[in-house]
Protein backbone atom coordinates (compact mmCIF):
# COMPACT_ATOMS: atom_id res chain seq x y z
CA UNK A 1 0.00 0.00 0.00
CA UNK A 2 1.69 3.51 -1.15
CA UNK A 3 0.81 7.00 0.77
CA UNK A 4 2.39 9.69 -0.42
CA UNK A 5 3.01 12.53 2.38
CA UNK A 6 3.51 16.39 0.53
CA UNK A 7 5.23 18.77 2.33
CA UNK A 8 8.44 17.96 4.36
CA UNK A 9 7.66 20.39 7.60
CA UNK A 10 7.01 19.40 10.83
CA UNK A 11 3.88 18.47 10.29
CA UNK A 12 4.49 15.81 7.39
CA UNK A 13 7.84 14.72 8.86
CA UNK A 14 5.95 13.80 11.85
CA UNK A 15 2.84 12.40 9.47
CA UNK A 16 5.45 10.34 7.73
CA UNK A 17 7.50 8.62 10.81
CA UNK A 18 4.14 7.78 12.88
CA UNK A 19 3.06 6.12 9.51
CA UNK A 20 6.25 4.01 9.69
CA UNK A 21 5.60 3.43 13.43
CA UNK A 22 1.79 2.41 12.89
CA UNK A 23 2.68 -0.12 9.99
CA UNK A 24 5.54 -1.88 12.52
CA UNK A 25 2.90 -2.17 15.37
CA UNK A 26 -0.30 -3.51 12.84
CA UNK A 27 2.14 -5.39 10.79
CA UNK A 28 1.07 -3.45 7.77
CA UNK A 29 3.16 -3.63 4.28
CA UNK A 30 3.20 -0.16 3.77
CA UNK A 31 5.20 2.20 1.34
CA UNK A 32 5.33 5.66 2.54
CA UNK A 33 7.04 8.84 0.28
CA UNK A 34 7.43 12.04 1.26
CA UNK A 35 7.57 14.73 -1.45
CA UNK A 36 9.65 17.82 -0.49
CA UNK A 37 9.90 20.63 -2.59
CA UNK A 38 13.18 22.19 -1.30
CA UNK A 39 16.52 21.38 -0.30
CA UNK A 40 16.21 20.72 3.32
CA UNK A 41 13.34 19.15 5.55
CA UNK A 42 12.04 20.94 8.69
CA UNK A 43 10.49 23.61 6.73
CA UNK A 44 10.16 26.72 9.10
CA UNK A 45 12.38 24.88 11.79
CA UNK A 46 16.25 25.19 11.42
CA UNK A 47 19.27 25.88 13.38
CA UNK A 48 22.65 27.69 11.80
CA UNK A 49 26.28 27.41 13.97
CA UNK A 50 27.99 31.16 13.03
CA UNK A 51 31.10 31.62 14.62
CA UNK A 52 30.18 29.44 18.01
CA UNK A 53 26.81 30.94 18.38
CA UNK A 54 23.41 29.04 17.82
CA UNK A 55 20.95 30.91 15.81
CA UNK A 56 17.86 29.75 15.32
CA UNK A 57 16.02 30.80 12.21
CA UNK A 58 12.24 29.87 13.10
CA UNK A 59 10.84 28.49 16.22
CA UNK A 60 13.91 27.87 19.36
CA UNK A 61 11.62 25.67 21.81
CA UNK A 62 8.24 24.47 22.24
CA UNK A 63 5.60 23.92 24.93
CA UNK A 64 5.87 21.24 27.15
CA UNK A 65 2.06 21.68 28.65
CA UNK A 66 0.79 20.69 25.13
CA UNK A 67 2.01 16.63 25.27
CA UNK A 68 2.45 14.95 21.72
CA UNK A 69 6.23 16.91 21.00
CA UNK A 70 7.73 15.75 24.24
CA UNK A 71 6.04 11.90 23.61
CA UNK A 72 7.32 12.27 20.12
CA UNK A 73 10.97 13.24 21.79
CA UNK A 74 10.20 9.83 24.23
CA UNK A 75 9.57 7.57 21.20
CA UNK A 76 12.58 9.17 19.55
CA UNK A 77 14.73 8.54 22.45
CA UNK A 78 15.90 12.21 22.33
CA UNK A 79 14.56 13.10 25.70
CA UNK A 80 18.61 13.05 27.22
CA UNK A 81 18.88 16.16 24.71
CA UNK A 82 16.57 18.63 25.85
CA UNK A 83 16.88 21.78 27.28
CA UNK A 84 14.49 23.47 30.16
CA UNK A 85 14.49 27.70 30.44
CA UNK A 86 17.57 28.50 32.52
CA UNK A 87 16.22 29.07 36.03
CA UNK A 88 18.11 32.69 36.77
CA UNK A 89 16.37 35.55 35.54
CA UNK A 90 13.52 35.02 34.20
CA UNK A 91 11.76 38.22 33.91
CA UNK A 92 9.31 39.34 30.68
CA UNK A 93 9.54 43.14 29.92
CA UNK A 94 6.94 44.87 28.30
CA UNK A 95 7.57 48.20 26.81
CA UNK A 96 5.68 51.27 28.22
CA UNK A 97 5.68 54.62 27.10
CA UNK A 98 9.13 53.99 25.79
CA UNK A 99 10.60 52.06 28.79
CA UNK A 100 10.78 48.36 30.12
CA UNK A 101 9.19 47.16 33.04
CA UNK A 102 8.72 43.59 34.10
CA UNK A 103 5.54 41.56 33.45
CA UNK A 104 4.10 41.25 36.99
CA UNK A 105 4.87 38.03 38.35
CA UNK A 106 1.99 35.67 37.71
CA UNK A 107 0.06 36.90 35.26
CA UNK A 108 -0.47 34.31 32.47
CA UNK A 109 -1.84 36.23 29.29
CA UNK A 110 -4.37 38.10 30.13
CA UNK A 111 -5.22 37.47 33.90
CA UNK A 112 -2.97 37.58 37.02
CA UNK A 113 -2.68 34.29 39.11
CA UNK A 114 -1.12 36.54 41.66
CA UNK A 115 -2.43 39.30 42.98
CA UNK A 116 0.00 41.77 44.68
CA UNK A 117 2.93 42.10 41.73
CA UNK A 118 0.14 42.79 39.62
CA UNK A 119 -1.55 45.90 42.66
CA UNK A 120 2.12 46.97 42.32
CA UNK A 121 2.96 46.95 38.69
CA UNK A 122 3.51 50.32 37.21
CA UNK A 123 2.41 48.69 34.01
CA UNK A 124 -1.62 49.67 34.93
CA UNK A 125 -2.58 52.80 36.20
CA UNK A 126 -5.16 52.57 39.04
CA UNK A 127 -8.26 52.93 37.16
CA UNK A 128 -6.97 49.66 34.86
CA UNK A 129 -6.31 47.80 37.92
CA UNK A 130 -9.88 48.16 39.46
CA UNK A 131 -11.57 47.86 36.07
CA UNK A 132 -9.28 44.14 35.72
CA UNK A 133 -10.54 43.34 39.19
CA UNK A 134 -14.25 43.29 38.14
CA UNK A 135 -13.42 40.15 36.32
CA UNK A 136 -13.99 38.98 39.79
CA UNK A 137 -17.88 40.25 39.69
CA UNK A 138 -18.50 40.57 35.85
CA UNK A 139 -21.55 37.73 34.89
CA UNK A 140 -20.65 35.06 32.24
CA UNK A 141 -21.47 35.94 28.50
CA UNK A 142 -24.31 33.84 27.35
CA UNK A 143 -23.84 31.20 24.53
CA UNK A 144 -23.73 32.85 21.20
CA UNK A 145 -21.12 32.84 18.13
CA UNK A 146 -17.77 32.79 18.45
CA UNK A 147 -15.90 36.09 19.49
CA UNK A 148 -12.47 38.52 19.32
CA UNK A 149 -9.92 38.13 21.78
CA UNK A 150 -9.74 41.89 21.39
CA UNK A 151 -13.47 41.49 22.59
CA UNK A 152 -12.92 38.85 25.12
CA UNK A 153 -10.34 40.59 26.76
CA UNK A 154 -11.99 44.44 26.79
CA UNK A 155 -14.72 43.03 28.10
CA UNK A 156 -13.34 40.86 30.91
CA UNK A 157 -10.98 43.09 31.76
CA UNK A 158 -10.74 46.38 30.24
CA UNK A 159 -9.02 48.17 27.55
CA UNK A 160 -5.13 48.72 29.38
CA UNK A 161 -4.69 44.85 29.75
CA UNK A 162 -5.75 44.28 26.27
CA UNK A 163 -3.29 47.16 24.71
CA UNK A 164 -0.29 46.60 27.12
CA UNK A 165 -0.38 42.91 28.19
CA UNK A 166 -2.60 40.69 26.02
CA UNK A 167 -2.30 42.16 22.48
CA UNK A 168 1.84 41.83 22.73
CA UNK A 169 1.90 38.45 24.39
CA UNK A 170 -1.14 36.84 22.52
CA UNK A 171 -1.05 38.89 19.19
CA UNK A 172 2.58 37.91 19.07
CA UNK A 173 2.33 34.42 19.35
CA UNK A 174 -0.03 34.38 16.11
CA UNK A 175 1.79 37.53 14.39
CA UNK A 176 -2.24 38.50 14.68
CA UNK A 177 -4.24 41.30 15.17
CA UNK A 178 -6.52 40.62 18.58
CA UNK A 179 -8.91 42.75 17.06
CA UNK A 180 -9.50 39.68 14.75
CA UNK A 181 -8.75 36.77 16.29
CA UNK A 182 -11.00 34.12 17.37
CA UNK A 183 -10.76 33.71 21.19
CA UNK A 184 -12.21 30.34 20.72
CA UNK A 185 -9.56 28.83 18.31
CA UNK A 186 -6.50 30.22 20.55
CA UNK A 187 -7.72 30.32 23.87
CA UNK A 188 -10.70 28.11 24.31
CA UNK A 189 -9.58 27.58 28.14
CA UNK A 190 -10.45 31.00 29.01
CA UNK A 191 -13.88 30.63 27.63
CA UNK A 192 -14.10 27.44 29.48
CA UNK A 193 -12.72 29.22 33.12
CA UNK A 194 -15.59 31.77 31.97
CA UNK A 195 -18.01 29.11 31.37
CA UNK A 196 -16.82 27.07 34.80
CA UNK A 197 -16.65 29.08 36.94
CA UNK A 198 -17.40 32.69 36.16
CA UNK A 199 -14.04 34.74 37.08
CA UNK A 200 -11.31 34.35 35.30
CA UNK A 201 -8.79 35.27 37.88
CA UNK A 202 -10.68 33.30 40.18
CA UNK A 203 -10.24 30.59 37.74
CA UNK A 204 -6.52 30.94 37.36
CA UNK A 205 -5.70 31.23 41.27
CA UNK A 206 -7.34 27.94 41.44
CA UNK A 207 -5.13 26.72 38.92
CA UNK A 208 -2.19 27.41 40.17
CA UNK A 209 -2.60 26.33 43.49
CA UNK A 210 -3.39 23.01 42.03
CA UNK A 211 -0.56 23.16 39.84
CA UNK A 212 1.96 23.69 42.77
CA UNK A 213 0.47 21.07 44.74
CA UNK A 214 1.14 18.58 41.35
CA UNK A 215 4.77 20.07 41.36
CA UNK A 216 5.07 19.44 45.18
CA UNK A 217 4.07 16.38 44.87
CA UNK A 218 5.55 14.72 41.66
CA UNK A 219 8.01 17.37 41.01
CA UNK A 220 8.26 19.55 37.94
CA UNK A 221 10.63 17.80 34.94
CA UNK A 222 10.30 20.36 32.53
CA UNK A 223 9.66 24.13 32.21
CA UNK A 224 6.98 25.40 30.22
CA UNK A 225 9.59 25.91 27.30
CA UNK A 226 12.08 23.43 26.14
CA UNK A 227 14.68 23.20 23.48
CA UNK A 228 17.49 21.08 22.07
CA UNK A 229 21.31 21.18 23.29
CA UNK A 230 21.86 21.58 19.67
CA UNK A 231 19.09 23.32 18.42
CA UNK A 232 15.92 22.43 17.30
CA UNK A 233 17.17 21.03 13.96
CA UNK A 234 17.95 18.36 16.28
CA UNK A 235 14.43 17.33 15.92
CA UNK A 236 14.61 17.49 12.07
CA UNK A 237 17.83 15.41 11.74
CA UNK A 238 16.93 12.97 14.38
CA UNK A 239 12.86 12.37 12.44
CA UNK A 240 14.25 12.79 9.03
CA UNK A 241 17.31 9.78 10.12
CA UNK A 242 14.77 7.88 11.13
CA UNK A 243 12.69 7.38 7.83
CA UNK A 244 13.83 3.95 5.65
CA UNK A 245 16.64 5.33 2.91
CA UNK A 246 14.83 6.92 -0.15
CA UNK A 247 11.68 7.45 1.81
CA UNK A 248 11.59 11.78 1.37
CA UNK A 249 12.66 12.90 -1.38
CA UNK A 250 13.65 16.17 -2.03
CA UNK A 251 13.70 19.04 -5.12
CA UNK A 252 10.01 17.45 -5.85
CA UNK A 253 7.14 19.80 -6.12
CA UNK A 254 3.65 18.25 -6.18
CA UNK A 255 1.75 20.22 -8.41
CA UNK A 256 -1.52 17.85 -9.08
CA UNK A 257 -3.54 15.88 -7.37
CA UNK A 258 -6.62 13.92 -9.28
CA UNK A 259 -8.56 10.41 -8.09
CA UNK A 260 -7.29 7.13 -9.58
CA UNK A 261 -10.35 4.93 -9.75
CA UNK A 262 -8.09 1.72 -9.98
CA UNK A 263 -5.39 2.59 -6.87
CA UNK A 264 -6.88 5.41 -5.54
CA UNK A 265 -4.75 8.74 -6.22
CA UNK A 266 -2.34 10.16 -8.59
CA UNK A 267 0.16 13.15 -7.55
CA UNK A 268 2.11 14.99 -10.44
CA UNK A 269 5.14 16.86 -9.88
CA UNK A 270 6.33 19.93 -11.70
CA UNK A 271 8.57 17.05 -13.63
CA UNK A 272 6.06 15.49 -15.13
CA UNK A 273 6.37 12.78 -12.78
CA UNK A 274 2.73 10.61 -11.78
CA UNK A 275 3.20 8.88 -8.08
CA UNK A 276 -0.04 6.12 -7.35
CA UNK A 277 -1.25 6.14 -4.18
CA UNK A 278 -3.61 4.76 -2.17
CA UNK A 279 -3.71 7.92 0.30
CA UNK A 280 -2.51 11.40 0.02
CA UNK A 281 -1.40 13.29 3.41
CA UNK A 282 -1.21 17.29 2.70
CA UNK A 283 0.73 18.66 4.79
CA UNK A 284 1.06 21.89 3.31
CA UNK A 285 -0.20 25.84 4.06
CA UNK A 286 -3.97 26.12 3.88
CA UNK A 287 -3.32 28.20 0.39
CA UNK A 288 -1.19 25.48 -0.81
CA UNK A 289 -3.70 22.89 0.01
CA UNK A 290 -6.24 24.44 -1.65
CA UNK A 291 -4.20 25.25 -5.22
CA UNK A 292 -4.53 20.84 -5.35
CA UNK A 293 -7.68 20.50 -4.27
CA UNK A 294 -9.13 23.79 -6.63
CA UNK A 295 -10.83 21.49 -9.35
CA UNK A 296 -11.18 17.81 -7.37
CA UNK A 297 -13.05 19.90 -4.43
CA UNK A 298 -14.04 23.27 -5.38
CA UNK A 299 -15.88 23.83 -2.06
CA UNK A 300 -13.00 22.68 0.17
CA UNK A 301 -10.83 24.63 -1.72
CA UNK A 302 -12.55 27.68 -1.24
CA UNK A 303 -12.48 27.19 2.57
CA UNK A 304 -9.09 26.06 2.61
CA UNK A 305 -8.65 29.40 0.66
CA UNK A 306 -9.85 31.96 2.98
CA UNK A 307 -7.72 30.97 5.98
CA UNK A 308 -5.45 34.09 5.56
CA UNK A 309 -1.57 33.95 6.26
CA UNK A 310 0.58 36.67 7.27
CA UNK A 311 4.33 37.08 7.39
CA UNK A 312 6.97 37.33 9.75
CA UNK A 313 10.98 38.00 10.21
CA UNK A 314 13.69 36.87 12.47
CA UNK A 315 16.55 39.10 13.24
CA UNK A 316 19.17 37.81 15.11
CA UNK A 317 22.30 40.14 16.39
CA UNK A 318 25.11 38.84 18.53
CA UNK A 319 27.37 41.26 20.96
CA UNK A 320 29.80 41.63 23.61
CA UNK A 321 28.64 41.67 26.94
CA UNK A 322 29.74 44.67 27.64
CA UNK A 323 28.64 46.08 24.40
CA UNK A 324 25.11 46.25 26.68
CA UNK A 325 24.75 48.79 29.19
CA UNK A 326 21.65 47.62 30.21
CA UNK A 327 22.12 43.96 30.91
CA UNK A 328 19.78 41.43 30.14
CA UNK A 329 18.11 40.86 33.43
CA UNK A 330 15.23 38.53 31.64
CA UNK A 331 14.51 36.38 28.76
CA UNK A 332 13.10 38.66 26.84
CA UNK A 333 10.96 42.26 25.74
CA UNK A 334 7.71 42.64 24.22
CA UNK A 335 6.62 45.27 22.48
CA UNK A 336 2.92 46.52 22.54
CA UNK A 337 1.32 48.03 19.11
CA UNK A 338 0.07 50.96 20.88
CA UNK A 339 4.21 52.12 21.09
CA UNK A 340 4.15 52.68 17.52
CA UNK A 341 7.66 50.75 17.62
CA UNK A 342 9.35 48.91 14.24
CA UNK A 343 9.62 45.44 16.16
CA UNK A 344 6.89 42.74 17.60
CA UNK A 345 9.43 41.73 20.49
CA UNK A 346 12.97 40.43 21.09
CA UNK A 347 14.04 37.81 22.78
CA UNK A 348 17.23 37.32 24.43
CA UNK A 349 18.26 33.84 23.07
CA UNK A 350 21.63 33.28 25.10
CA UNK A 351 19.32 34.16 28.50
CA UNK A 352 17.22 31.67 27.51
CA UNK A 353 19.07 28.35 27.17
CA UNK A 354 22.73 27.53 27.32
CA UNK A 355 24.88 26.97 24.44
CA UNK A 356 23.50 29.83 22.60
CA UNK A 357 26.34 32.04 22.59
CA UNK A 358 30.43 31.87 23.51
CA UNK A 359 31.52 32.56 27.06
CA UNK A 360 31.44 37.05 27.63
CA UNK A 361 29.01 37.54 24.46
CA UNK A 362 25.00 37.79 23.89
CA UNK A 363 22.46 36.82 21.21
CA UNK A 364 19.43 38.67 20.74
CA UNK A 365 16.58 37.97 18.22
CA UNK A 366 14.19 40.33 17.67
CA UNK A 367 10.66 39.59 15.46
CA UNK A 368 9.32 41.86 12.69
CA UNK A 369 6.24 41.91 10.63
CA UNK A 370 2.77 40.37 11.38
CA UNK A 371 -0.89 41.22 10.80
CA UNK A 372 0.03 44.27 12.45
CA UNK A 373 2.81 45.67 10.58
CA UNK A 374 3.18 43.98 7.26
CA UNK A 375 4.86 46.95 4.99
CA UNK A 376 7.89 46.27 8.14
CA UNK A 377 8.62 42.81 6.52
CA UNK A 378 8.82 44.18 2.72
CA UNK A 379 11.72 46.37 4.14
CA UNK A 380 15.43 45.19 2.26
CA UNK A 381 17.55 43.00 4.68
CA UNK A 382 19.59 46.56 5.42
CA UNK A 383 16.42 48.62 6.26
CA UNK A 384 15.03 45.72 8.85
CA UNK A 385 18.65 45.55 10.78
CA UNK A 386 19.24 48.99 10.66
CA UNK A 387 15.41 49.53 11.97
CA UNK A 388 15.90 46.86 14.32
CA UNK A 389 19.33 48.13 15.67
CA UNK A 390 17.30 51.23 16.31
CA UNK A 391 14.98 50.26 18.54
CA UNK A 392 17.62 48.05 20.54
CA UNK A 393 19.77 51.41 20.75
CA UNK A 394 16.53 53.24 22.26
CA UNK A 395 15.02 49.96 24.22
CA UNK A 396 18.21 48.47 25.20
CA UNK A 397 21.20 51.29 24.91
CA UNK A 398 23.16 49.15 22.41
CA UNK A 399 25.11 51.47 20.46
CA UNK A 400 27.95 49.49 19.29
CA UNK A 401 27.33 47.84 15.53
CA UNK A 402 26.43 43.90 15.99
CA UNK A 403 28.92 40.94 15.65
CA UNK A 404 26.87 39.70 12.65
CA UNK A 405 23.37 40.24 12.03
CA UNK A 406 20.62 36.65 10.36
CA UNK A 407 17.88 38.05 9.03
CA UNK A 408 15.31 34.85 8.14
CA UNK A 409 12.03 35.95 6.63
CA UNK A 410 8.88 33.12 6.74
CA UNK A 411 6.72 34.92 4.30
CA UNK A 412 3.27 33.69 4.33
CA UNK A 413 3.86 31.22 7.35
CA UNK A 414 1.56 31.98 10.12
CA UNK A 415 -2.06 31.21 9.72
CA UNK A 416 -4.48 33.63 11.08
CA UNK A 417 -7.36 32.44 13.20
CA UNK A 418 -9.99 34.84 12.68
CA UNK A 419 -13.28 35.16 14.14
CA UNK A 420 -15.39 31.90 12.83
CA UNK A 421 -11.92 30.06 12.49
CA UNK A 422 -13.36 26.78 14.21
CA UNK A 423 -16.68 26.72 12.44
CA UNK A 424 -14.15 26.97 9.68
CA UNK A 425 -12.38 24.09 10.35
CA UNK A 426 -15.67 21.83 11.07
CA UNK A 427 -16.41 22.63 7.49
CA UNK A 428 -13.29 22.02 6.29
CA UNK A 429 -13.44 18.38 7.89
CA UNK A 430 -16.43 17.44 6.87
CA UNK A 431 -15.48 18.41 3.41
CA UNK A 432 -12.49 16.31 3.80
CA UNK A 433 -14.89 13.28 4.77
CA UNK A 434 -15.93 13.02 1.22
CA UNK A 435 -12.74 11.63 -0.11
CA UNK A 436 -11.50 8.85 1.92
CA UNK A 437 -7.47 8.54 1.33
CA UNK A 438 -7.06 12.20 1.84
CA UNK A 439 -5.93 14.10 4.51
CA UNK A 440 -4.99 17.51 5.52
CA UNK A 441 -2.00 18.28 8.54
CA UNK A 442 -0.46 21.20 9.33
CA UNK A 443 -0.77 24.36 11.68
CA UNK A 444 -3.64 25.83 9.82
CA UNK A 445 -6.05 24.02 11.76
CA UNK A 446 -6.13 23.35 15.17
CA UNK A 447 -2.97 24.99 16.28
CA UNK A 448 0.17 26.57 15.41
CA UNK A 449 3.04 25.88 17.81
CA UNK A 450 5.22 22.48 17.20
CA UNK A 451 3.34 20.15 19.44
CA UNK A 452 0.01 21.15 17.80
CA UNK A 453 1.81 20.94 13.91
CA UNK A 454 3.08 16.99 15.23
CA UNK A 455 -0.04 16.26 16.85
CA UNK A 456 -1.95 17.34 13.05
CA UNK A 457 0.36 15.12 11.09
CA UNK A 458 -0.06 11.60 13.44
CA UNK A 459 -4.03 12.32 13.52
CA UNK A 460 -3.14 12.97 9.57
CA UNK A 461 -1.62 9.44 9.65
CA UNK A 462 -3.88 7.05 11.84
CA UNK A 463 -6.74 9.02 9.74
CA UNK A 464 -5.00 7.70 6.39
CA UNK A 465 -4.39 3.79 7.75
CA UNK A 466 -7.97 3.84 9.36
CA UNK A 467 -9.77 5.17 5.80
CA UNK A 468 -7.94 2.30 3.93
CA UNK A 469 -8.81 -0.01 6.61
CA UNK A 470 -12.83 0.69 5.46
CA UNK A 471 -12.09 -0.45 2.11
CA UNK A 472 -10.56 -3.22 3.08
CA UNK A 473 -6.97 -2.49 1.37
CA UNK A 474 -5.50 -3.06 4.56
Amino acid sequence: MRIIVVGGGISGLAASYRLMELSRERHLNLEVTLLEAGQRLGGSIATEQVDGFLVEAGPDSFISEKPWALQLCERLGITSRLLPLQTTRQNLYVVHRGSLHPLPEGFILMAPTRLWPMIRSPLFSLAGKLRMALDLILPRRGHGSDESLGSFVRRRFGSEVLERVAQPLIGGIYAADPEELSVAATLPRFLEMERSRRSIIWATLQERRRSHARRGESGARWSLFVSFANGMQELVDTLANRLPEGMALLGIKAVGLARNPAQGWIVTTDRGEEFAAHGVILALPAYGAAKFLSSLAPGLSEELRAIPYTSAATVSLAYRREEIPAGLDGFGLVVPAVEGRKIIACSFSSIKYPGRAPAGFELLRAFVGGALQPSLFEQSDHAMETSVRQELAALLGIQAPPLFCRIHRHPNSMPQYLVGHPDRVRRIETQRSRFPGLALAGSAYRGVGIPDCIHSGEEAAESILNDLAKTDLL
